[in-house]
């Protein structure tokens, strides 16, 4: 029982850690564009249409 004299302080210091993280992200604006990301991930960079040289980038080709 006496470990619960422990474990009730730190259970709710973790929560509170918790808490001010997410709302310092929050601040932080890590949650402004939630699609943004989503339609970067789908896009096809690897070559682009102002490349004259026609290389891959980003795969180790070098020049």
């Amino acid at each position: 029982m006496s470990v619960l004299l422990y474990l009730v302080p730190a259970a709710l210091s973790l929560g509170f850690l918790g808490l001010a993280a997410f709302l310092w992200s929050l601040r932080a604006g890590q949650y402004d564009d939630l699609e943004g990301a989503a339609v970067r991930v789908l896009a096809d960079d690897d070559l682009r249409e102002d490349d004259a040289s026609g290389s891959p980038r980003g795969r180790g080709a070098r020049g």
